[in-house]
Order: structure tokens, then C-alpha cells, then sequence
């Protein structure tokens, strides 16, 4: 099936507007001076001794360690310095990708990610094994099946490492971390589509907290790396926790991590220009605590941000076509839908449940022509009062291209530095690439 989508003379006439109506930008940036670990690797190697487990193992044992599929900063440097004290204290350690269903649900395409993401052997400093053989290990509160990957079930100890994140899907104790990296991680493919299944029928939160003590009782799980970033995406904390302590002590790490949550410096906005999403800036693509939407059964959209209309230029090369968070925008551009693999993407929402997040937009042949759209869809009488702000990405919040009512308002924060204005410039429809 081939789409033809209209040019962008035939979606420009729809509008009375040209670029000439549109507002004056300027570039504006939020300054920020976080808080951040000096040295990653010292403080990784304390936060594995912390860690009880390990005390009771003997030498030559093996550790299964979990790697994701966030593009987390720090993650490479974390788990090579996390591999070099387990051999220094004798054990062989081992990588797992442990991601669910990203990378194609293939052995292979999990391999990819994480070598996109730059884990391999070689920055590692040992084996990956990857594989999607999974086992049941036990049962949840609600009679389903608990899956784990047979590679960490072969393995005398599994140590978990993830980022402690405010979640994209739903609020809880329990969020982004290490008991979500081993109910979803470690359970491959249909571990993390019968997680998110269950979720739908009940809470998401308790599916996870229960899950994981399912696994910390049937598998060799000792305890965790858990990193929390500032706004800037470096590690502001490591810790290791031990596995029966996960569930206590995630919630306040979760607390943590909301201090240093990067969002947008404004709440209120007709449009914002992502220039990038993809599985590397987040799990659905776009993270939907900066986009204000949600868009999942069952749960409550946030008040804040309000933004009446998101636009996504790109997708990234590390997520290999998967376009999963596509249906959170409401205009894409052309050459993002020419780069989506389907099949990657489709595959992914079924694993994570909510169809919805694939829903194709309403596609546009080029900037120019998504910007003059805005004005005859976000209710905007004059254009010349529309309320835009273009990112890199939803991991980039801080660095920002806003028009003229935007630019007034953030002059006023003196966190928020504002150049000069003037029109947006235009090559054949298209944006200027790098204006930040």
C-alpha cells in the first residue's frame, strides 16, 4: 500500500495565512547549575560493594548485569566500571539486554540497540548474551505468569541497573527503575506484553510491585545499581540497593528524580516543534511528562503543560524505524513517516498496549507548511499571537526556539536568557537545522 499525502501547495491554500503572519522567534535558554556524581565509575564501584548479595557468593560465580534501552548518559560507564569490580571481586560477570520487546523483539535487534547506544563487548569489558528465552518463574496476584530470561535464570546472581525515572504511562511508588527493569527487562518480549496487559485490567504500579517479588523470590536477583540524573542528563546519584530494599527505597529515589526532572521553562503553548524523537530519548518516544499528554487507558492527562498541538520533525537512528509515541503528536513530518519500520513499531505497541501511541498524524511535507496549519488549529484568532516553542527533543527542554509571546513571558525568569527576535527563516520550507 503506497499513502499520497498532499503537497504543500494544496495544504497551504487550506490556509489564509502565509509566513509572513507568523510571529518573530528568538533563541532562549535555560540555564541551570545541577548537582552531578564527579567520578561515575568510583562511585558505581562503591554502590556494587554496597550491595549484601554478593558477600554470600562464591568466587567464579557468574552475575548476569542488565543493560536497556534508554539512552541514559551515563549507563556504558556505569556498567564497565559495574563489570570490573565483580571480576576484581573474583565473580564473571555477564551482560543481558534487558528491554522487553525493543530491538525488533530479536536477539539480534537487541544486540543493535545496544551497541547504538555504545554497549558493546568491547566498552563493556565482557560478554553480552542475548537471547529472548524466557521461563515461567511464578504466578502474580491476579493468576498471570512471571517471566524471566533464561540467561539471568543460569546465572548464580543477576544484578539490575536502571535509571529511577518518573514513568511516561502512569504514576505510582514505583515508576521507572530497577523493579520495572526486571519485570519488564528480564522478562523479553512476553514478559513486558504481559505486564502491560495486566496493567489495563488493573493498577500498573502494583502489577510491577508485585511482579517483582515474584522474581526476587524465584530468581538469583541480589539488588540493584539505581542512577537518578539531574535536568542535564548526568548522574546526580548512584546507589546500590540491596533486592529485598528495592521496593522501599525506589519510591524516595523516585522523589529524588522529580526534583531533577527537566521540563519546559513555560507551561502554556499553542505548538511545540520537536525536532527529534526515538526509543533513545524515550520509551514512547517523546517523554510525556514535557508534552503535558499521556494518552493511555486508564489514566488521568496532567494539568500542566497545556499544549494544544505537538509536531515531530525526526526520528532518531538509534531506534532502527521504531516510531512507538508517533500518534502522541498531532503533525509529523513526511521523512519521520518514511523512516518508520511498521513492523518494529507495531510490535512494540502490542508488547506495551495502547494502540492509540501508533496512530499515524496528520502528515505534513515540511515546516513551513506545519507551522502555517498551527494557525488554523490551535483556536489562535491572529497568528501573530501564536505560542510556539521548537526543541531538539524532549530530552533537550532547556534549549528552545520561541515566538515572540513565549520569548516576553521567559524574559521575565532569571533562569531564562532570550536573544534577539526576528523572523523564522525558511529554506525550501524547511527550518534552519541547528539554530540553538
Amino acid at each position: 500500500m503506497t499513502l499520497d499525502f498532499p503537497d504543500a501547495d494544496a495544504l497551504r491554500s487550506a490556509s489564509e495565512y502565509t509566513s509572513d503572519d507568523l510571529p518573530e522567534f528568538a533563541v532562549a535558554r535555560r540555564e541551570r547549575n545541577p548537582e552531578s556524581v564527579d567520578d561515575v565509575s568510583a562511585a558505581t564501584r562503591a554502590a556494587v560493594d554496597a550491595i549484601d548479595g554478593f558477600d554470600d557468593l562464591d568466587a567464579g560465580s557468574t552475575v548476569a548485569v542488565t543493560a536497556g534501552s534508554r539512552g541514559i548518559h551515563d549507563i556504558a560507564a556505569v556498567l564497565a566500571a559495574a563489570v570490573d569490580r565483580l571480576r576484581e571481586r573474583g565473580f564473571e560477570p555477564f551482560v543481558i539486554p534487558a528491554m522487553g520487546s525493543h530491538g525488533g523483539a530479536t536477539a539480534a535487534g537487541q544486540r543493535e540497540t545496544l551497541a547504538a547506544l555504545g554497549m558493546t563487548p568491547e566498552a563493556l569489558g565482557c560478554e553480552i548474551r542475548s537471547s529472548m528465552a524466557i521461563e515461567a518463574v511464578g504466578e502474580d496476584d491476579l493468576g498471570r505468569p512471571v517471566y524471566a530470561a533464561e540467561d539471568a535464570l543460569e546465572a548464580d546472581a543477576i544484578l539490575l541497573a536502571n535509571r529511577v525515572k518518573p514513568h511516561t504511562d502512569f504514576r505510582g511508588d514505583v515508576e521507572s527503575g530497577l523493579a520495572k527493569m526486571a519485570v519488564i527487562g528480564l522478562g523479553k518480549h512476553r514478559g513486558a506484553e504481559s505486564l502491560h496487559n495486566a496493567a489495563i485490567a488493573t493498577d500498573f504500579a502494583d502489577v510491577i510491585a508485585d511482579r517483582y517479588e515474584v522474581l526476587r523470590r524465584e530468581t538469583p536477583v541480589v539488588g540493584g545499581l539505581a542512577l537518578v540524573e539531574n535536568a542535564a542528563h548526568r548522574t546526580a546519584h548512584v546507589e546500590g540497593i540491596d533486592a529485598a530494599a528495592v521496593l522501599d527505597r525506589e519510591p524516595e529515589l523516585l522523589d529524588l528524580a522529580r526534583e531533577h526532572l527537566p521540563k519546559l521553562p513555560v507551561d502554556d503553548l499553542d505548538l511545540l516543534v520537536v525536532d527529534a524523537m526515538g526509543k533513545d530519548v524515550s520509551g514512547t518516544g517523546m517523554d510525556t511528562n514535557v508534552l503535558g499528554r499521556y494518552d493511555f487507558h486508564g489514566e488521568a492527562e496532567p494539568d500542566s503543560p497545556s499544549i494544544t498541538r505537538v509536531y515531530a520533525r525526526s526520528l532518531t537512528d538509534p531506534s532502527h524505524g521504531n516510531a512507538v509515541g508517533i500518534g502522541l503528536a498531532d503533525f509529523v513530518h513526511r521523512g519521520l513517516v518514511a523512516d518508520v519500520d511498521f513492523e518494529d513499531t507495531y510490535v512494540n505497541i502490542v508488547t506495551s498496549g495502547e494502540p492509540r501511541r501508533a496512530k499515524l498524524p496528520f502528515v505534513v511535507p515540511d515546516d513551513a507548511t506545519a507551522l502555517l496549519l498551527s494557525c488554523s488549529t490551535t483556536g489562535v484568532a491572529d497568528p501573530s499571537e501564536l505560542r510556539v516553542a521548537r526543541i531538539p527533543s524532549t530530552m533537550e527542554p532547556d534549549s528552545l526556539v520561541v515566538s515572540e509571546p513565549v520569548a516576553d513571558e521567559l524574559r521575565e525568569r532569571p533562569d531564562v536568557t532570550v536573544g534577539e527576535l526576528g523572523p523564522l527563516a525558511f529554506e525550501d520550507g524547511t527550518l534552519e537545522p541547528d539554530p540553538y
